[in-house]
């Protein structure tokens, strides 16, 4: 019976989805090209390169000695082998869904077991600090000492989220008679080693793999970012946005944040980038309920990030339920450490000059709009010859093997 619902449902979005586009073509082609520009000229080019930097690294097994050398860290703050370490740092730089792909891909190595996987993909997919600080903070609000808050109660809050998930799967902890090795420097160059000449590829081979496996997820990637951009446009023009965000505003009042975010919030649900620039043109005179708002949809990655999670983690046995419930979890410690955090890290900053924090300064602001500048220019360049080197490569393997 819960599998004919399940058909029934998919079948109805799909109907729905398909009826919506024939009534709104072209608010449903301007929604399409907005989500291929972000893709073409942001997502793609700041991606590729941890992606690709990545692959190279668990190949020539610089993850395993990374893994033994923090294993004392990440083993009891995350209950997680030293290999997570990696994860993280790689999931905060580059952003969502790199966590996860990372994740993924040691799994299917067997460096992680399924329990490990599920709680190190549960705080590893975070934002990364050019879009906290160029596009939200900068772009939206025009403030770039709103980053600094913005960027410590979401990476303070995913911090916290994996120290909580560490408790996951306890019982059951398939762990448990994992053997502890000796933590050295001298046998994390040894597992180095033993990775390097247990993959027998070449150089040129390994190189090629990591390019095209990575330009294949960000393909994925950008579909699923240009689905999610139309269906969120659609949703608002036939209404059921202003419908759920009626009743989103009674909860909003009731806690005291003003109804006129209900929209925006609704939104950003679905797509954070919209969301953001929605509740960044909200007229609300408290600056606090705006914040609050924006650092629950950054830390709930969104519907669209999360149904890219999805995808890439059904390679694998990793669950998708641990990973949802820890990004409500993560919405609500980022949200709460927004109203703890506002003053000190926000308001009291009012009072006083920083011009010798690079931070806060002028030229700050102006670096990181030419960063976001630099990316519209010549994303759109790198993202053609990297399609263009990924054709090429894999037009080469298919003749080279007839």
């Amino acid at each position: 019976m819960k599998s004919k619902i399940k058909s029934i449902v998919l079948a109805f979005i799909a109907l729905f989805l398909a009826a919506s586009l024939i009534l709104y073509p072209d608010e449903a082609l301007e929604a399409s090209i907005r989500g291929l520009n972000m893709w073409w000229e942001i997502v793609f080019p700041s991606l590729l390169p941890f992606f690709i930097t990545a692959e190279l690294l668990i190949g020539f097994g610089v993850v395993r000695f990374i893994g033994i050398l923090f294993e004392p860290i990440m083993r009891p703050l995350f209950n997680v082998p030293g290999v997570g370490s990696f994860v993280w740092a790689m999931g905060m730089a580059s952003g969502y869904p790199s966590g996860a792909k990372l994740t993924t891909r040691l799994r299917l190595e067997n460096q992680l077991t399924k329990t490990e996987a599920e709680r190190l993909v549960s705080f590893t997919n975070a934002s990364n600090p050019l879009f906290i600080f160029g596009a939200v903070s900068v772009g939206f609000f025009h403030d770039a000492k709103l980053g600094i808050l913005l960027a410590t109660c979401h990476y303070l809050g995913n911090t916290l989220v994996g120290i909580c998930m560490r408790f996951y799967g306890m019982k059951n902890d398939d762990n448990k008679e994992r053997e502890k090795s000796k933590i050295s420097l001298y046998g994390a160059l040894q597992a180095l080693h033993r990775t390097r000449l247990e993959d027998s590829r070449p150089f040129g081979k390994i190189f090629g793999d990591a390019v095209i496996n990575s330009i294949q997820t960000l393909l994925m990637i950008g579909g699923f970012i240009i689905m999610f951009s139309v269906f969120t446009k659609l949703i608002f023009l036939i209404g059921i946005s202003g419908f759920f965000a009626t009743f989103i505003s009674i909860g909003f009042q009731l806690i005291g944040i003003p109804g006129e975010l209900s929209i925006p919030f609704f939104s950003g649900l679905f797509e954070i980038t919209l969301g953001a620039q929605m509740i960044s043109h909200t007229d609300v005179t408290n600056l606090l309920a705006p914040v609050t708002v924006v650092c629950f949809i950054l830390a709930f990655n969104g519907f669209s990030v999360q149904a890219q999670v999805a995808s890439i983690i059904a390679e694998s046995d990793i669950s998708f339920v641990p990973y949802f419930f820890a990004r409500l979890l993560h919405g609500l410690f980022a949200s709460i450490l927004a109203v703890i955090l506002f003053k000190p890290l926000y308001l009291d900053q009012q009072t006083f000059e920083f011009n010798n924090i690079p931070v806060f300064s002028t030229n700050n602001s102006d670096r990181w709009f030419d960063v976001l500048y630099f990316l519209k220019d010549i994303g759109p360049l790198i993202t053609l010859i990297s399609l263009t080197f990924a054709v090429i490569l894999l037009f080469g393997r298919s003749f080279g093997s007839k």
